[in-house]
């Protein structure tokens, strides 16, 4: 298999079951914001972190691969002719969600209560989850608007937002496992 397939170079781009859109369009839109994000998963997965977050990322971004693969297939070409599933794959599900929350309330645990805003920063892998949450949100709102174009499964938006919950709260426990003082946001009145 090749990696250039020379059938984009007029601006357009195949979704699963075929058909054929603008590279701008919102589907694409939606799944590569995902993809972005997945990219700085494997950033913050490459720093040296806790074993058990690692392997909490590995997760996720495979998931994230699932996820991209739903968003890339449209409505109308999710089942075949036969009536079969065209994506033959496991699915972001109800499952997958209660993943991200209980990894968050695992994390949270350890965490003194928040009492105010945090700004982004104090460490570089800790920023780096601060972009990837920051993305992840991009690409809810883009799904978002997708799913009011064209249904897509409720399972992607939810766990997108549960997602960024998460990625805040690793951004926490970095910041306590680093022994980073975490930022708060204090509005100075004039």
């Amino acid at each position: 298999m090749k990696i250039y397939t020379k059938t984009g170079d007029t601006g357009t781009t195949a979704l699963f079951g075929g058909s054929r859109v603008k590279k701008y369009n919102l589907r694409i839109e939606s799944y590569g914001n995902v993809d972005e994000l997945n990219s700085y998963i494997g950033l913050i997965k490459d720093q040296n972190i806790n074993i058990s977050i690692k392997e909490s990322l590995l997760k996720i971004q495979n998931e994230l691969f699932t996820l991209g693969a739903m968003l890339a297939t449209p409505p109308e070409k999710e089942t075949l002719k036969n009536g079969k599933e065209r994506l033959n794959i496991p699915k972001i599900d109800e499952s997958s969600i209660l993943f991200l929350e209980n990894e968050i309330d695992k994390m949270d645990s350890e965490l003194p209560q928040m009492t105010h805003f945090i700004l982004p920063g104090g460490h570089q892998t800790v920023s780096f989850c601060h972009i990837a949450r920051c993305i992840c949100r991009r690409a809810e709102r883009l799904s978002v608007e997708l799913n009011d174009q064209e249904n897509i499964n409720n399972d992607i938006l939810k766990y997108l937002n549960r997602l960024s919950d998460y990625l805040f709260v690793l951004a926490r426990k970095l910041s306590k496992d680093l022994e980073i003082e975490e930022i708060k946001w204090i509005p100075k009145k004039n």
